[in-house]
């Protein structure tokens, strides 16, 4: 029997922090994936708003700038109605801050900029997550000043030294990473390139930061497909027993 092939939109904010890693394991689970430019694209069309995913992914700015860039005010919206209404939503770095936002967390700058590779630790929940994999310290790739408080009935499911919240689910549909798990680190050299003025403005190295890619690489695609597959199964375990329930 044919099986319909489902839709994700990703909401991209700077060209070079698309999908990354993400993109093919999509492609080999079944979706297919339009990107929309969340600075200058109508974020109230319903194409957007009914996707069967939809991916929130990073960028330099800050959840709170809404009056230099008045867009992050209707991706707000945008959220808060897919949370409110149980839709998969998966965000990323600045894509998490904004789901933290909209469930009604504040979002604020921290205390240490990361930029660099890293471990997590998973909280319980996490290690009963998509995440388990990461339980082994696994490199992640931090890019981010800004941080959030854990929003009210959102489960914690990752922390590290510098952070209490790394990652939270919120209900069985909704994942948000601080950290970017989808990163290619083939692609990392239009980083280094795009985010020049911040690496310099922090005094990190790009040649240290690249021999630190050049390790994490040996094992970083492994790890993301092992958890992004297993998010991906697991809404579409939550969507057959959704149709289940309905049929009843």
């Amino acid at each position: 029997m044919f099986q319909r092939r489902r839709s994700a939109v990703a909401l991209r904010h700077v060209a070079f922090e698309d999908l990354g890693l993400l993109a093919p394991i999509m492609e080999r689970e079944g979706w297919n994936v339009s990107f929309c430019e969340a600075p200058v694209d109508d974020l109230s069309h319903s194409s957007i708003g009914d996707a069967d995913l939809l991916i929130v992914l990073g960028g330099p700015i800050g959840v709170y700038e809404t009056d230099s860039y008045p867009f992050i005010t209707r991706e707000i919206v945008l959220l808060e109605r897919r949370l409110a209404q149980g839709l998969p939503t998966l965000g990323i770095c600045l894509g998490a801050q904004l789901m933290a936002k909209a469930l009604g967390a504040r979002v604020y700058a921290g205390g240490v900029k990361e930029i660099g590779w890293g471990s997590v630790t998973l909280s319980e929940a996490g290690n009963n997550s998509s995440l388990k994999p990461l339980a082994d310290g696994s490199p992640v790739l931090h890019w981010h000043g800004d941080t959030f408080d854990l929003p009210d009935n959102a489960v914690r499911l990752a922390s590290n030294e510098n952070y209490a919240n790394q990652a939270f689910a919120f209900g069985n549909k909704a994942l948000a990473l601080q950290f970017h798990l989808e990163a290619d680190p083939r692609q990392l050299e239009e980083w280094y390139v795009g985010h020049a003025v911040e690496l310099a403005a922090s005094r990190i190295s790009v040649r240290d930061l690249r021999a630190r890619t050049t390790d994490a690489a040996k094992i970083v695609a492994r790890q993301a497909d092992r958890v992004f597959t297993n998010w991906l199964d697991r809404l579409g375990r939550g969507e057959a027993a959704d149709k289940t329930a309905r049929a009843r």
